[in-house]
This record gives structure tokens, C-alpha cells and sequence, in this order.
């Protein structure tokens, strides 16, 4: 998953001082929204820019979220920088607020596990964000969500190669410190593949951030034959071996992040909605389980069409 990346203007201006200036406005009561009692339901929102710029765009994914008991959204952030733009995505998140649904700059990179040019451009995205919040105080995201993919590199490519996972949970902690005194969550995207980590590579991973979301895909699809019972099966099956694989021996660390698990479209089509429901009814209890997210609100835009 890609996405071009924010680039507000003044994103030079030193940090120290914008976080000095923020920190009050992150204690204003109400300038955040409340995360929901109950599992998280997530979407995700490419290409920001074309969605919000539709007519209603807005409008229709807030009735979309609402139809579909989502409780957070995690909005695709555009390099692009003007007025029209930030004004739209204003207006999304105060929308979203209304509803008490949560809004998340989602922004992406395959190479900010690697320290020096690579990890600075994602930070001064996050330093982007955290501006556009000093700008719009009263419409304001509520957190980074992170499609942070350096397995998609040749060279990490294959199973059990996982060297990059040190850089990539110091990229995460990274982007947890500049987001956290601010007020803002930090969510991070991962495959199955980091969960099949030794002890000390998941415990590295999972004490990085306090929210992680495991892309569970293609479990099923919708011509392979099977019955909606077996596929519910399928998801309910793999999302407890995932949620016990990534806690396996790490004890009741409260450092540890929560794990959502997330769902596509392609995989499911219109059963969608179903399969969520059982991730909820299956992993409900498991105090590692933060919800669920489903990819993505462009498939729906897509078919609807």
C-alpha cells in the first residue's frame, strides 16, 4: 500500500518549539475524539485528495462509517499542500468528531526503517501533521497511522529474513515521540510475517508503539468454493493462531501494544462485514485484541461504480 506523503509548508520549523506550542492545545478538553467503549472498527482512505474532493465526498464516508460501525478512520495525507486540501481534510475530521469517530493521517514509506534521509522524510511528515493540527486546533487528527513496509525491498525478501525489524521499531518509536506529547496515538500497519519473529525481535516490535494492525489477507476469496461458514471459520482459526503467535512468552507486559486485524475486500466481497463481526465474536475476551480494520473504503467507492 502506497500513499504520497505530506509536505505542509514551514515543516523546517524547529520541533522543539512546535511541541513546546502544542502541548497545550493537546490538553484542551474535547480537541480530540474519545476512542469508542468497545473493540476498534478502522478503514482506511487512499487518495485522500480525489475521495474528499467528489462532491459530498465528505459526507458520503461519514454516512459510509456510520453505516458500517466504524469508529476510526485512517485518511491517506497527500504531498500536495494547498489551502483547498488542508481545508477538506479540516472539514472531514470535524465531521468525523461529530460523530465521535477518531481521524488518523495515515502516511507510508518503504524505506523509514533506515536511519539518515529515508527516516527524516517520514519525521517531518509527522512534524507536517503536527503543524496542520496547530493550524486547525479545533479540527485536529487524533493520531499517525503507519504503512511502514520495508519487507516489500528485495533484499528483505523471504521467509525468516527479518533484519530490518530493529531500524523498523526504531522508526516507530521515532514517530511515537514526536506524536505523544502531543496528544496523538500512533497506529502501526504489519504482515503475519513480523509475528513469526524469536522472543526478542516480536517483544523489539511490540513495545514500539502501543497499537499495531496485522494485515490477515487472503484467508479466502470469493470464488474459491467455500461457504461463508468456512470462511468464517478460516478467519476466526487464523486470527487466534496470529494473536497468540505475536504474545507468544511475552508475559502480561503492559508496554506491549494491542493488536487489531485487519480484513479486505478482494478476499470477501460482499461477506465483508460478516467476517469482521467474527473477529469481534472470536477474539472479544483476548486482552491482546484492540479490534478490527477493513481495507479499504476506495474498494467500496470502486464497486459502487
Amino acid at each position: 500500500m502506497k500513499s504520497r506523503s505530506l509536505g505542509f509548508a514551514n515543516v523546517s520549523i524547529r520541533c522543539s518549539v512546535l511541541l513546546g506550542a502544542l502541548s497545550v492545545f493537546a490538553l484542551v478538553p474535547g480537541a480530540f475524539a474519545q476512542a469508542a467503549p468497545g473493540p476498534v472498527h478502522g478503514l482506511w482512505v487512499w487518495k485522500s485528495p480525489t475521495v474528499l474532493g467528489a462532491p459530498r465526498g465528505a459526507e458520503s464516508l461519514l454516512d459510509f462509517c456510520k453505516s458500517q460501525g466504524i469508529s476510526e478512520v485512517y485518511v491517506s495525507i497527500s504531498a500536495r499542500s494547498e489551502a483547498a486540501e488542508e481545508s477538506q481534510l479540516a472539514h472531514l475530521i470535524k465531521l468525523l468528531h461529530g460523530s465521535k469517530i477518531r481521524a488518523e493521517a495515515l502516511l507510508s514509506s518503504a524505506d523509514a526503517d533506515e536511519p539518515g534521509k529515508h527516516r527524516d522524510t517520514l519525521l517531518d511528515h509527522v512534524r507536517g501533521i503536527i503543524q496542520f493540527n496547530q493550524k486547525h486546533s479545533a479540527d485536529r487528527f487524533d493520531g499517525i497511522h503507519l504503512d511502514v513496509e520495508p519487507q516489500q525491498r528485495p533484499e528483505n525478501k523471504g521467509a525468516g529474513n527479518l533484519r530490518f525489524v530493529p531500524g523498523l521499531a526504531d522508526a516507530f518509536r521515532a514517530v511515537r515521540a514526536l506524536a505523544e506529547p502531543v496528544g496523538m496515538t500512533v497506529n502501526a500497519d504489519i504482515q503475519n510475517k513480523l509475528l513469526k519473529g524469536d522472543l526478542s525481535e516480536r517483544k523489539m516490535l511490540l513495545t514500539s508503539v502501543p497499537r499495531v494492525t496485522l494485515m490477515m489477507y487472503e484467508l479466502s476469496s470469493p470464488g474459491d468454493g467455500e461457504s461463508a461458514e468456512q470462511q468464517a471459520e478460516k478467519v476466526r482459526q487464523n486470527s487466534e493462531k496470529y494473536l497468540k503467535m505475536a504474545f507468544d512468552g511475552l508475559g502480561d507486559d503492559r508496554k506491549l501494544a494491542k493488536m487489531a486485524i485487519a480484513l479486505r475486500t478482494p478476499d470477501y466481497g460482499e461477506l465483508l462485514p460478516q467476517m469482521l463481526k467474527k473477529l469481534d465474536d472470536a477474539n472479544h475476551a483476548n486482552a491482546h485484541y484492540l479490534g478490527w480494520a477493513r481495507h479499504s473504503y476506495n474498494d467500496y467507492l470502486n464497486a459502487a461504480h
